[in-house]
């Protein structure tokens, strides 16, 4: 598998379940070593897999907040500076002195994508788009990725839904059993889909 992205490129993955896409996702983040081959990326790299990952059930969401930031390698005057922006951008209002193990699925993820994007992360891996929330979140979610994207960012979506790809992304690799289908525009994927 060889292919390139550069600044401002928002890349789809796609394939049926078992294709190799969050296998993929996990060996750009780290989590997997490539078995051949090496992954060269320059960039801070942030991702949001598991909306679960990193958070505490006990801790509140704020706490959350501060853990999540620590374990990405901010420092506390950083989180400590964005604090309020994640917090305004979730939504979560007074929800957040409360702890995460009583959040809804639709609270965690606006949390988990609030502080996984406050910092305009380089390159941003995403298995499946956060599909909790109600529209107007996912509005606002939609845009601050296109902006992400345009401020220099490179995403990269793992994805069933083919009409947000068309909608999110500029490049699409279709993947079948851990091997490159093809590597498309999205205008060529497009017009096969």
């Amino acid at each position: 598998m060889n292919f390139d992205l550069t600044s401002g490129d928002r890349l789809g993955l796609v394939g049926s379940n078992g294709a190799g896409k969050t296998t993929l996702l996990k060996v750009l983040y780290g989590i997997y070593q490539p078995t051949i081959g090496s992954v060269d990326i320059c960039g801070k790299v942030d991702a949001l897999f598991n909306i679960n990952l990193g958070f505490r059930r006990e801790a509140t969401g704020r706490r959350n907040i501060e853990l999540r930031g620590l374990i990405n390698g901010w420092s506390p005057s950083v989180i400590e500076s964005r604090m309020e922006e994640i917090i305004e951008f979730s939504e979560l209002g007074d929800f957040i002195e409360l702890p995460f193990k009583s959040y809804s699925q639709g609270m965690a993820a606006r949390l988990a994508f609030s502080v996984a994007t406050c910092l305009e992360p380089e390159i941003l891996l995403m298995d499946e788009w956060i599909g909790a929330g109600d529209p107007q979140f996912q509005e606002k979610a939609r845009e601050r990725m296109d902006n992400l994207a345009k401020k220099a960012g490179i995403i990269v979506l793992a994805s069933h839904n083919h009409g947000l790809l068309k909608k999110t992304c500029n490049k699409i690799l279709e993947l079948e059993r851990g091997q490159v289908k093809g590597l498309y525009s999205v205008d060529q994927w497009a017009l096969g889909s």
